[in-house]
Protein backbone atom coordinates (compact mmCIF):
# COMPACT_ATOMS: atom_id res chain seq x y z
CA UNK A 1 0.00 0.00 0.00
CA UNK A 2 1.50 3.63 -0.84
CA UNK A 3 0.70 6.72 0.40
CA UNK A 4 0.56 9.77 -1.81
CA UNK A 5 2.90 12.60 -1.15
CA UNK A 6 3.56 15.50 -1.84
CA UNK A 7 2.98 17.45 -5.16
CA UNK A 8 6.52 18.58 -6.58
CA UNK A 9 6.38 20.48 -9.30
CA UNK A 10 3.59 18.51 -10.84
CA UNK A 11 5.66 14.90 -9.80
CA UNK A 12 3.89 13.14 -7.31
CA UNK A 13 6.43 11.03 -5.20
CA UNK A 14 5.20 8.36 -3.54
CA UNK A 15 6.18 6.57 -0.08
CA UNK A 16 6.11 3.19 0.11
CA UNK A 17 5.11 2.53 3.93
CA UNK A 18 7.63 0.56 5.84
CA UNK A 19 9.99 1.01 3.22
CA UNK A 20 11.35 4.86 3.80
CA UNK A 21 11.83 5.21 0.12
CA UNK A 22 10.83 7.69 -2.14
CA UNK A 23 10.12 7.41 -5.97
CA UNK A 24 9.30 9.15 -8.94
CA UNK A 25 5.84 8.55 -10.87
CA UNK A 26 5.57 9.89 -14.17
CA UNK A 27 4.17 11.09 -16.16
CA UNK A 28 3.12 14.65 -14.38
CA UNK A 29 0.31 15.69 -12.64
CA UNK A 30 0.44 18.87 -14.14
CA UNK A 31 2.43 21.98 -15.34
CA UNK A 32 3.17 24.69 -14.56
CA UNK A 33 2.52 27.55 -17.07
CA UNK A 34 5.13 30.07 -18.45
CA UNK A 35 4.04 33.27 -20.54
CA UNK A 36 5.76 35.30 -22.43
CA UNK A 37 6.18 38.97 -22.02
CA UNK A 38 7.54 40.39 -25.35
CA UNK A 39 7.35 43.63 -26.95
CA UNK A 40 10.13 46.12 -28.88
CA UNK A 41 12.34 48.17 -27.76
CA UNK A 42 10.97 50.69 -24.82
CA UNK A 43 7.37 49.50 -25.18
CA UNK A 44 6.96 49.37 -22.04
CA UNK A 45 6.92 46.01 -20.86
CA UNK A 46 8.93 46.46 -17.13
CA UNK A 47 5.94 48.54 -16.77
CA UNK A 48 3.76 45.90 -17.04
CA UNK A 49 5.74 43.37 -15.55
CA UNK A 50 5.67 45.72 -11.90
CA UNK A 51 1.93 46.45 -12.15
CA UNK A 52 1.55 42.60 -12.55
CA UNK A 53 3.67 41.30 -9.66
CA UNK A 54 1.64 43.58 -7.29
CA UNK A 55 -1.24 41.58 -7.76
CA UNK A 56 -2.14 39.26 -4.99
CA UNK A 57 -2.24 36.03 -7.14
CA UNK A 58 1.03 36.79 -8.60
CA UNK A 59 3.01 36.75 -4.87
CA UNK A 60 3.98 32.90 -5.71
CA UNK A 61 4.73 33.81 -9.70
CA UNK A 62 8.72 33.02 -10.67
CA UNK A 63 10.37 35.89 -13.10
CA UNK A 64 12.85 35.24 -15.55
CA UNK A 65 13.98 38.89 -17.24
CA UNK A 66 16.45 38.67 -20.04
CA UNK A 67 18.39 41.72 -20.95
CA UNK A 68 20.16 42.74 -24.31
CA UNK A 69 23.96 43.51 -23.88
CA UNK A 70 26.21 42.94 -21.06
CA UNK A 71 25.23 44.65 -18.30
CA UNK A 72 21.73 44.44 -16.76
CA UNK A 73 19.63 47.14 -15.96
CA UNK A 74 15.93 45.90 -15.58
CA UNK A 75 16.80 43.62 -13.13
CA UNK A 76 17.34 46.52 -10.67
CA UNK A 77 14.07 48.28 -11.77
CA UNK A 78 11.49 44.81 -11.46
CA UNK A 79 10.12 45.06 -7.76
CA UNK A 80 10.07 41.55 -7.11
CA UNK A 81 10.05 41.30 -3.41
CA UNK A 82 12.36 39.10 -1.62
CA UNK A 83 10.76 36.13 -1.46
CA UNK A 84 9.99 35.76 -5.12
CA UNK A 85 12.21 33.57 -7.62
CA UNK A 86 14.09 36.05 -9.90
CA UNK A 87 16.37 35.57 -12.46
CA UNK A 88 18.30 37.63 -15.28
CA UNK A 89 19.91 36.43 -18.48
CA UNK A 90 21.96 38.72 -20.55
CA UNK A 91 22.28 38.52 -24.06
CA UNK A 92 20.19 38.20 -26.93
CA UNK A 93 17.40 35.72 -25.72
CA UNK A 94 16.53 34.51 -29.04
CA UNK A 95 20.13 33.99 -30.35
CA UNK A 96 20.33 31.62 -27.14
CA UNK A 97 17.07 30.31 -26.36
CA UNK A 98 16.95 27.08 -26.30
CA UNK A 99 20.03 26.74 -24.03
CA UNK A 100 19.37 29.48 -21.81
CA UNK A 101 15.72 29.50 -21.50
CA UNK A 102 15.65 25.98 -20.68
CA UNK A 103 18.45 26.24 -18.53
CA UNK A 104 16.94 29.09 -16.09
CA UNK A 105 13.31 26.78 -15.95
CA UNK A 106 15.49 23.27 -14.94
CA UNK A 107 17.29 25.95 -12.00
CA UNK A 108 13.90 26.88 -11.10
CA UNK A 109 12.96 22.92 -10.78
CA UNK A 110 16.21 22.24 -8.93
CA UNK A 111 16.04 24.85 -6.93
CA UNK A 112 12.40 23.76 -5.53
CA UNK A 113 13.48 20.18 -5.63
CA UNK A 114 16.54 21.25 -3.38
CA UNK A 115 14.06 22.96 -1.17
CA UNK A 116 15.85 26.46 -1.58
CA UNK A 117 12.14 28.00 -2.62
CA UNK A 118 8.14 27.26 -2.36
CA UNK A 119 6.49 25.91 -5.64
CA UNK A 120 5.82 28.48 -7.89
CA UNK A 121 2.15 28.38 -9.71
CA UNK A 122 3.61 30.13 -13.03
CA UNK A 123 6.65 32.03 -14.66
CA UNK A 124 6.94 35.27 -16.55
CA UNK A 125 9.61 35.54 -18.57
CA UNK A 126 10.39 39.47 -20.03
CA UNK A 127 12.13 39.05 -22.97
CA UNK A 128 14.80 41.81 -24.77
CA UNK A 129 13.03 44.16 -27.26
CA UNK A 130 15.24 42.62 -29.83
CA UNK A 131 13.68 39.47 -29.30
CA UNK A 132 12.31 36.56 -31.92
CA UNK A 133 9.76 35.41 -30.09
CA UNK A 134 9.68 31.95 -32.42
CA UNK A 135 13.14 29.96 -31.03
CA UNK A 136 11.97 31.35 -27.35
CA UNK A 137 8.27 29.57 -28.53
CA UNK A 138 9.87 26.11 -29.69
CA UNK A 139 12.06 25.72 -26.79
CA UNK A 140 8.50 25.22 -25.02
CA UNK A 141 6.14 23.50 -26.86
CA UNK A 142 5.60 19.83 -27.95
CA UNK A 143 7.18 19.19 -31.16
CA UNK A 144 9.37 22.17 -31.07
CA UNK A 145 12.71 21.92 -30.75
CA UNK A 146 14.07 18.76 -29.59
CA UNK A 147 15.40 18.17 -26.04
CA UNK A 148 19.26 17.83 -26.05
CA UNK A 149 19.10 16.07 -22.94
CA UNK A 150 18.20 15.03 -19.67
CA UNK A 151 17.53 18.71 -18.55
CA UNK A 152 15.60 19.50 -21.46
CA UNK A 153 13.43 16.51 -20.93
CA UNK A 154 12.48 17.66 -17.33
CA UNK A 155 11.75 21.34 -18.66
CA UNK A 156 9.21 19.49 -20.62
CA UNK A 157 7.70 17.32 -17.85
CA UNK A 158 7.34 20.42 -16.11
CA UNK A 159 6.38 23.62 -18.15
CA UNK A 160 4.07 24.41 -20.65
CA UNK A 161 3.80 27.50 -22.75
CA UNK A 162 0.71 28.96 -21.74
CA UNK A 163 0.82 32.19 -23.66
CA UNK A 164 2.11 34.92 -25.40
CA UNK A 165 1.61 39.00 -24.41
CA UNK A 166 3.10 41.44 -26.55
CA UNK A 167 3.77 45.41 -25.73
CA UNK A 168 2.91 47.45 -28.72
CA UNK A 169 4.48 51.10 -28.53
CA UNK A 170 1.71 53.04 -30.26
CA UNK A 171 4.35 56.21 -31.00
CA UNK A 172 7.19 54.90 -32.08
CA UNK A 173 5.75 50.95 -32.66
CA UNK A 174 4.54 51.70 -36.40
CA UNK A 175 8.07 52.74 -37.42
CA UNK A 176 9.83 50.19 -35.98
CA UNK A 177 7.81 47.61 -38.13
CA UNK A 178 9.17 49.17 -41.39
CA UNK A 179 12.66 47.92 -40.28
CA UNK A 180 12.17 44.87 -37.92
CA UNK A 181 10.70 41.70 -38.39
CA UNK A 182 10.89 40.98 -34.80
CA UNK A 183 7.85 43.47 -34.62
CA UNK A 184 5.75 41.93 -36.90
CA UNK A 185 6.68 38.38 -35.02
CA UNK A 186 6.43 39.78 -31.46
CA UNK A 187 2.91 40.92 -32.95
CA UNK A 188 2.05 37.67 -35.07
CA UNK A 189 2.82 35.04 -31.96
CA UNK A 190 0.80 37.54 -29.25
CA UNK A 191 -2.14 35.92 -27.63
CA UNK A 192 -2.82 39.50 -26.17
CA UNK A 193 -1.43 42.65 -27.82
CA UNK A 194 -1.07 45.63 -25.03
CA UNK A 195 -1.13 49.04 -26.67
CA UNK A 196 1.06 51.24 -24.79
CA UNK A 197 1.77 55.32 -24.84
CA UNK A 198 -2.11 55.73 -25.96
CA UNK A 199 -1.99 58.40 -23.35
CA UNK A 200 0.77 60.51 -25.59
CA UNK A 201 -0.53 59.76 -29.05
CA UNK A 202 -3.49 60.87 -30.82
CA UNK A 203 -6.30 58.52 -30.74
CA UNK A 204 -7.23 59.05 -34.11
CA UNK A 205 -3.67 58.41 -35.49
CA UNK A 206 -3.41 55.26 -34.00
CA UNK A 207 -4.34 52.26 -36.94
CA UNK A 208 -6.24 49.54 -34.83
CA UNK A 209 -7.59 48.02 -37.79
CA UNK A 210 -4.27 47.57 -39.27
CA UNK A 211 -2.51 46.40 -36.27
CA UNK A 212 -5.37 43.61 -36.17
CA UNK A 213 -5.05 42.18 -39.77
CA UNK A 214 -1.73 41.38 -38.25
CA UNK A 215 -2.98 39.10 -36.41
CA UNK A 216 -6.78 38.19 -36.43
CA UNK A 217 -6.61 35.74 -33.33
CA UNK A 218 -5.30 38.37 -31.36
CA UNK A 219 -7.20 40.50 -28.38
CA UNK A 220 -6.12 43.70 -28.23
CA UNK A 221 -6.13 46.04 -25.01
CA UNK A 222 -5.79 49.61 -24.07
CA UNK A 223 -2.76 49.91 -21.63
CA UNK A 224 -4.73 53.38 -20.35
CA UNK A 225 -8.39 52.64 -20.82
CA UNK A 226 -10.34 52.72 -17.28
CA UNK A 227 -11.33 49.04 -17.64
CA UNK A 228 -7.91 47.52 -17.81
CA UNK A 229 -7.47 44.01 -16.58
CA UNK A 230 -3.51 43.53 -16.69
CA UNK A 231 -4.20 40.13 -14.72
CA UNK A 232 -6.51 38.79 -17.30
CA UNK A 233 -4.12 38.44 -19.88
CA UNK A 234 -1.70 35.94 -18.02
CA UNK A 235 -4.93 33.25 -16.78
CA UNK A 236 -3.14 30.32 -17.42
CA UNK A 237 -3.91 28.15 -20.70
CA UNK A 238 -2.10 26.14 -23.40
CA UNK A 239 -0.49 28.04 -25.97
CA UNK A 240 -2.02 27.91 -29.86
CA UNK A 241 -1.11 29.12 -33.34
CA UNK A 242 -5.14 28.50 -34.20
CA UNK A 243 -5.83 32.05 -35.93
CA UNK A 244 -2.69 33.38 -36.32
CA UNK A 245 -1.21 34.47 -38.89
CA UNK A 246 -0.05 31.77 -41.94
CA UNK A 247 3.63 32.77 -41.46
CA UNK A 248 3.36 31.46 -37.81
CA UNK A 249 3.95 27.85 -38.27
CA UNK A 250 6.56 28.69 -41.15
CA UNK A 251 8.58 30.75 -38.44
CA UNK A 252 8.85 28.00 -36.47
CA UNK A 253 9.80 25.79 -38.46
CA UNK A 254 12.44 27.53 -40.19
CA UNK A 255 13.85 28.45 -36.75
CA UNK A 256 14.02 24.52 -36.13
CA UNK A 257 15.64 24.07 -39.13
CA UNK A 258 18.24 27.01 -38.82
CA UNK A 259 18.58 27.25 -34.72
CA UNK A 260 20.26 30.64 -35.09
CA UNK A 261 23.76 29.20 -35.10
CA UNK A 262 24.70 32.22 -37.04
CA UNK A 263 25.14 34.50 -34.27
CA UNK A 264 25.27 32.62 -31.06
CA UNK A 265 29.01 34.17 -30.32
CA UNK A 266 28.72 37.72 -28.89
CA UNK A 267 25.63 38.65 -26.39
CA UNK A 268 26.47 42.57 -27.71
CA UNK A 269 24.88 41.35 -31.27
CA UNK A 270 21.68 40.90 -32.64
CA UNK A 271 21.78 39.93 -36.58
CA UNK A 272 23.24 42.70 -38.58
CA UNK A 273 24.06 45.91 -37.90
CA UNK A 274 22.10 45.98 -34.20
CA UNK A 275 24.48 45.82 -30.89
CA UNK A 276 24.79 47.11 -27.33
CA UNK A 277 27.62 48.48 -25.69
CA UNK A 278 27.54 49.94 -21.81
CA UNK A 279 28.88 52.58 -20.02
CA UNK A 280 29.50 52.89 -16.27
CA UNK A 281 31.28 55.10 -13.74
CA UNK A 282 31.83 53.85 -9.83
CA UNK A 283 31.09 57.89 -9.26
CA UNK A 284 28.50 59.96 -8.93
CA UNK A 285 27.67 62.33 -11.41
CA UNK A 286 26.62 66.52 -11.05
CA UNK A 287 22.50 66.22 -12.24
CA UNK A 288 22.83 69.03 -14.93
CA UNK A 289 26.03 66.32 -16.30
CA UNK A 290 23.18 63.98 -16.06
CA UNK A 291 21.03 65.76 -18.27
CA UNK A 292 23.31 67.15 -20.95
CA UNK A 293 24.85 63.83 -22.00
CA UNK A 294 21.22 62.35 -21.85
CA UNK A 295 20.34 65.12 -24.19
CA UNK A 296 22.71 65.45 -26.38
CA UNK A 297 23.21 61.62 -27.11
CA UNK A 298 19.42 61.49 -27.89
CA UNK A 299 18.94 64.97 -29.86
CA UNK A 300 20.95 63.66 -33.25
CA UNK A 301 17.52 61.43 -35.00
CA UNK A 302 20.31 60.09 -37.24
CA UNK A 303 22.73 58.86 -35.07
CA UNK A 304 20.91 54.86 -35.03
CA UNK A 305 20.22 54.65 -31.27
CA UNK A 306 16.88 52.47 -30.86
CA UNK A 307 16.88 52.60 -26.94
CA UNK A 308 18.83 53.91 -23.94
CA UNK A 309 18.00 52.45 -20.28
CA UNK A 310 20.47 53.81 -17.42
CA UNK A 311 20.73 54.16 -13.84
CA UNK A 312 22.90 57.19 -12.65
CA UNK A 313 24.59 58.27 -9.54
CA UNK A 314 23.99 62.04 -8.74
CA UNK A 315 25.93 63.94 -6.56
CA UNK A 316 22.56 66.13 -4.93
CA UNK A 317 20.97 63.16 -3.46
CA UNK A 318 23.89 59.88 -3.65
CA UNK A 319 21.55 56.83 -2.28
CA UNK A 320 18.55 58.40 -4.54
CA UNK A 321 19.79 56.87 -8.49
CA UNK A 322 18.34 58.61 -11.22
CA UNK A 323 16.57 56.33 -13.55
CA UNK A 324 17.00 57.29 -17.81
CA UNK A 325 15.06 55.81 -20.49
CA UNK A 326 14.76 56.69 -24.35
CA UNK A 327 13.52 55.11 -27.31
CA UNK A 328 14.80 56.54 -30.13
CA UNK A 329 15.52 60.39 -30.24
CA UNK A 330 12.29 60.44 -27.41
CA UNK A 331 13.60 61.09 -24.37
CA UNK A 332 11.45 60.48 -21.30
CA UNK A 333 11.34 62.12 -18.32
CA UNK A 334 13.89 61.27 -15.70
CA UNK A 335 12.15 59.44 -12.60
CA UNK A 336 14.54 58.94 -9.15
CA UNK A 337 14.63 55.66 -6.99
CA UNK A 338 14.06 55.72 -3.50
CA UNK A 339 16.88 54.00 -3.29
CA UNK A 340 19.62 51.36 -4.78
CA UNK A 341 17.89 48.58 -6.56
CA UNK A 342 20.66 45.96 -5.48
CA UNK A 343 24.28 46.18 -3.76
CA UNK A 344 25.74 48.33 -7.15
CA UNK A 345 25.84 51.76 -6.53
CA UNK A 346 27.83 52.60 -9.88
CA UNK A 347 26.37 54.22 -13.22
CA UNK A 348 25.53 51.92 -15.52
CA UNK A 349 24.10 53.06 -19.01
CA UNK A 350 23.11 50.23 -21.97
CA UNK A 351 22.76 51.53 -25.56
CA UNK A 352 21.32 49.26 -28.43
CA UNK A 353 21.07 50.39 -31.96
CA UNK A 354 22.12 50.25 -35.39
CA UNK A 355 25.41 51.83 -36.78
CA UNK A 356 25.63 54.31 -34.02
CA UNK A 357 28.83 56.32 -33.48
CA UNK A 358 30.23 54.87 -30.47
CA UNK A 359 33.57 56.49 -30.52
CA UNK A 360 31.96 60.22 -29.64
CA UNK A 361 29.30 59.19 -27.12
CA UNK A 362 32.47 57.03 -25.19
CA UNK A 363 34.23 60.09 -25.43
CA UNK A 364 31.75 62.30 -23.92
CA UNK A 365 30.66 60.07 -21.40
CA UNK A 366 34.84 59.55 -20.31
CA UNK A 367 35.06 63.51 -20.24
CA UNK A 368 31.87 63.99 -18.11
CA UNK A 369 33.19 61.02 -15.96
CA UNK A 370 36.65 62.62 -15.33
CA UNK A 371 35.10 66.42 -14.55
CA UNK A 372 32.95 63.98 -11.94
CA UNK A 373 35.68 62.73 -10.66
CA UNK A 374 38.02 65.12 -9.71
CA UNK A 375 34.97 67.01 -8.05
CA UNK A 376 34.44 64.00 -6.15
CA UNK A 377 37.94 63.25 -4.63
CA UNK A 378 39.44 66.85 -5.01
Amino acid sequence: MDVEGADVFGMKRKKAVGSGQDSAVAPPVRTVPVTLLTGFLGAGKTTLLNALLTEPAMRDAAVIVNEFGSVPIDHGLVRTGSERYFRTTTGCICCTATSDIRTSLYELHQAFLEGMMPEVSRVVIETTGLADPAPIINSLIAGGTPALGLRDHIVGRHFHLSGVVTAFDVVSGPAMLDSFIEGWKQLAFADHIVLTKTDLADAAAVDRESLADLNPAASFHDRNAADFDLMSLFAASDYSLRGKPEDAPGWLAADRLSLHAAHRHDINRHGVGVEAFDLTFDGAFDPQAIVTFLELVTSNVHSGLLRLKGVFGATDAPERPVVAHAVQHRLYPLTRLERWPDGNRSTRIVLIGMDMPQRPIRALFDTLAAQAGRKVFR
